[in-house]
This record gives C-alpha cells, structure tokens and sequence, in this order.
C-alpha cells in the first residue's frame, strides 16, 4: 500500500554511502526529504544529486536532513559520487542508500511496475518532525526534479504549521498568505496584527506571519 498524507514515514535501517543509518535517528527530530533515483551513474540522477549538494546550505536553514535512495551498492555510489563531484562542481555528504534488496523502495512503494519492474521512479517524500509524510511527489525518470519547488514546498509546510494560514497558487517565501477559513473575519486582527485584505469572505490575505 502506498504511503499517503498524514500517514507515519516508516523507519528503516540502511548500508549507504557514509555508512549504516537508522532512519529516525538520522533526522533527529527535524524535517527530511526522501527520494529515489532509476539507478547510479544515470544522467539525470547525476544532475539532481548535485542540486541536491549546491543547495546544501538551503536545506540546513529549514533544519532538512536529505536522504537519496537508489537500488544500486555502496561500491556504486561511492564510485557515482566521484563523478557527481567532478561534474556538477560541488561535493555529495549526505546519505545514499544502497537499497539492493530494495526492502525501502518498497516500504515506500517507490517501484511502479508499469513504469519499470525493477528501478525506482523518482519519488520524493517530505517527512515533518511528526515523522509524518507532509509532501509526496513522483516524476518519470526521463524528468529531472525542480529542487526550487522542494524547498519552496518546505517553505509553506514549516509557515503552516506553525500559523492558521495556507499559501496561494505560485507563493514564494516572503510573500502574503491567506487566512484559513476556520478563522472568524472579526478574530483576524488578534492573531494577525498586521493587517489583512478581505477579497471575498472566504478569501483573506495578510502578510506574511513570521516576516
């Protein structure tokens, strides 16, 4: 059965390229971004994996811990990772799981025997501190991942969760936000102070909260 929102993420212990991981304690009570790959030295995976390390320093802002799954071995990754490093200018430090048996490809139902009876397809799943699965995408393998809209959809899921907003079509950090419905108009100003536009009573938006 596929995992679904609001759904627990599965603990797993792995071999992966900076050794033997357990899942939960890995990240520690932050927030996690899980996702596959076809196979090593494939060149689209190469590409996204080192998005993945340029943007380093993006992730660790929004407290994410990434972890890159493919069906392939330690040897293979670690052998890839040198090429990743070479080509995308950039260095690969964080977890690759060597998923031979792929015992986590299938927890999390990341093979589509439509698609392929043996390669993962490029899932991503977005766990929050609850461990719960807050975020789940899937790309064809010819189709690299947009890792902008990754950390654009962290983004949205660390402000909701902390305040009664949603956030529209296109939002980027910094932008206004809308208040959720189960929010009174009159109970507006006590929790939002800076002010809102009422488009139509079902559509309020303020600035954003924590900016």
């Amino acid at each position: 059965m596929s995992l679904r929102l609001g759904d627990v993420a599965p603990n797993f212990q792995a071999e992966t390229s900076i050794g033997k991981i357990d899942f939960y304690e890995y990240i520690d009570g932050g927030w996690a971004v899980l996702y596959s790959h076809p196979s090593d030295y494939t060149p689209v995976c190469t590409t996204e994996l080192g998005r993945t390390a340029q943007l380093k320093s993006e992730f660790e802002k929004r407290n994410t811990k990434v972890l890159a799954l493919s069906v392939d071995s330690v040897e293979d990754h670690l052998g890839w990772i040198k090429d990743i490093n070479e080509t995308q200018n950039t260095t690969v430090d964080f977890p690759i799981i060597a998923d031979k048996d792929r015992k986590v490809a299938e927890l999390y139902d990341m093979i589509h025997p439509n698609a392929s009876a043996t390669a993962t397809v490029r899932s991503v799943f977005v766990i929050g501190p609850d461990k719960k699965v807050k975020l789940t995408l899937t790309y064809p393998a010819s189709t690299g991942r947009n890792f902008f809209e990754i950390l654009r959809v962290i983004d949205s899921l660390q402000l909701t969760d902390e305040y009664s907003v949603a956030t529209p079509a296109d939002w980027k950090d910094g932008e206004d936000v809308i208040v959720v419905p189960a929010i009174k108009t009159e109970d507006i100003p006590a929790k939002f102070p800076k002010g809102y536009t009422e488009i139509k009573p079902y559509l309020r938006v303020t600035p954003q909260p924590n900016k």
